[in-house]
């Protein structure tokens, strides 16, 4: 009964690749993780962050790879291992067999685990993985952030798979904030953070700018600098950014998330596109 469920669920994605049926499973992975997490009461006590967050509650349009979360209150001895052991025995019913590996050190703000199973696609029928004679892992990373900057907003968002279930999560101006502090503080360029960034803009997110403020004095360049952090330094700031990036390796990162149809919009990337997108971004 549950291997036809997780059978059903990627039916539904009518996959047309090899690439794009590894993202569907492991996105299901992702959709029973946060259930047993719901299970175990993870979510009294953490929030849903990220841009796996973005394609699973809000249908952001690319696959993602990690299971981030923050704590609503900082809490340095937070334990993740019984919330990881709580996944692994809730999947086993669903014919997973999930080897884990955490590393949780005492003087590190984050916790994180990895998940991995080697044995789904046994029981599975995975068209393409079985013509390519492909074996690779199934591995998803969850990480939590226990000493998180202070002023993300949390709402109760409704997912129905395996079956209904609440998740707390950050709201979308603290997403947006969260991501922003990503896009101006990361020391690399990664071009799923910038195609999340223009959905947030095309659809007109305001920033959540104490969150995004508590963020960038936390972490990064700006740590500790007494700055005015409003809509018109964010403006120059990321406006600075997107003039610095070769775009060209930016695409190069996202294409791999994307459906064949969705790939196309790639063509149109650089600094023309996403400064008329911030120059759309509502004040707040």
């Amino acid at each position: 009964m549950s291997i036809r469920i997780i059978q059903e669920r990627l039916a539904s994605f009518q996959v047309q690749s090899l690439q794009e049926e590894e993202y569907a499973l492991k996105e299901i992975t992702q959709e029973l993780c946060l259930y047993a997490l719901y299970q175990s009461g993870f979510f009294k006590r953490a929030a849903f962050q990220g841009g796996t967050c973005l394609r699973i509650l809000h249908g952001l349009n690319r696959f993602s790879e990690d299971l981030d979360f923050a704590l609503v209150q900082p809490d340095p001895d937070f334990v993740l291992t019984p919330h990881v052991h709580a996944v692994r025995d809730a999947l086993r019913v669903y014919g997973y067999d999930i080897a884990i590996s955490e590393t949780a050190e005492a003087d590190k703000a984050m916790k994180s685990a990895f998940l991995k199973d080697d044995s789904l696609h046994r029981v599975l029928n995975l068209n393409f993985r079985k013509s390519s004679g492909h074996t690779r892992s199934l591995k998803i990373k969850l990480e939590v952030d226990t000493r998180p900057p202070v002023g993300a907003h949390c709402q109760i968002k409704m997912h129905d798979f395996p079956l209904h279930f609440a998740v707390s999560a950050h709201d979308l101006p603290s997403l947006f904030a969260g991501k922003s502090h990503a896009l101006l503080c990361r020391g690399f360029v990664k071009g799923r953070d910038w195609f999340d960034f223009l959905w947030y803009a095309s659809r007109r997110v305001p920033l959540n700018f104490d969150f995004l403020r508590a963020a960038l004095h936390q972490v990064g360049p700006w740590q500790g600098q007494n700055l005015r952090i409003d809509h018109a330094w964010y403006l120059t700031a990321m406006g600075e950014r997107i003039q610095s990036l070769e775009w060209k390796k930016a695409a190069a990162d996202v294409r791999r998330f994307l459906r064949p149809a969705d790939v196309q919009s790639l063509e149109h990337w650089g600094p023309e596109l996403f400064i008329g997108s911030l120059q759309k971004l509502p004040l707040s």
